[in-house]
């Protein structure tokens, strides 16, 4: 492992905090340490691979919660907005166990995310798996995110339960979009 990473360029993300600011992703710096930290044997030279992927993954993410949160009333207050996050790598979902246990591959990070809905805080629950290359012999990462609001709250189960009935009803939805670009 090499001791330090020198660079450092902090990152905007789209997704608003709590106090209606952009989160500030780590710095590639900040980045290697937690790995670190983790005892993850970073490599410095990885980080500028690492990082960005890091954050287009945590955007995708965030747009498939806004896909959730789409015609929920959010936009009455500004939109929703992630007041935190916490990251449970060793920590099965109910779901992730199950898919487990009938010879799936695990997912290899668990996040759960807060976010406020004028008032209303949901609590959702991203599972991410490692998916295929794109194409043979392509080096580009491929991820799966298992995104949905958690079922330990009546807002959560109403959700869950109607996202359920309309895959009955309705034809498959449009996937989720990404968030906008900041214009700043």
């Amino acid at each position: 492992m090499t001791d330090k990473c020198p660079v450092d360029h902090p990152a905007t993300s789209s997704i608003p905090r709590g106090d209606g600011e952009p989160w500030v992703y780590p710095s590639e710096s900040q980045f290697f340490a937690a790995m670190a930290r983790k005892h993850h044997n970073p490599q410095a030279p990885d980080m500028k691979v690492i990082v960005p992927i890091h954050n287009a993954v945590n955007e995708r993410a965030w747009g498939h919660v806004l896909a959730w949160e789409r015609g929920r009333g959010g936009a009455a207050c500004g939109g929703v907005r992630l007041v935190s996050f916490k990251g449970r790598p060793r920590d099965l979902t109910p779901k992730a166990r199950l898919l487990t246990l009938v010879g799936y591959a695990p997912p290899f990070d668990r996040h759960d995310w807060v976010v406020d809905r004028c008032g209303t805080r949901i609590r959702y629950v991203i599972d991410f798996y490692s998916g295929r290359s794109p194409a043979p012999g392509s080096a580009a990462p491929s991820f799966f995110l298992d995104v949905r609001p958690a079922l330990d709250s009546w807002e959560g189960i109403k959700m869950r339960v109607g996202s359920l009935m309309s895959s009955f009803t309705s034809p498959a939805p449009a996937p989720p979009q990404p968030p906008p670009k900041n214009q700043s």
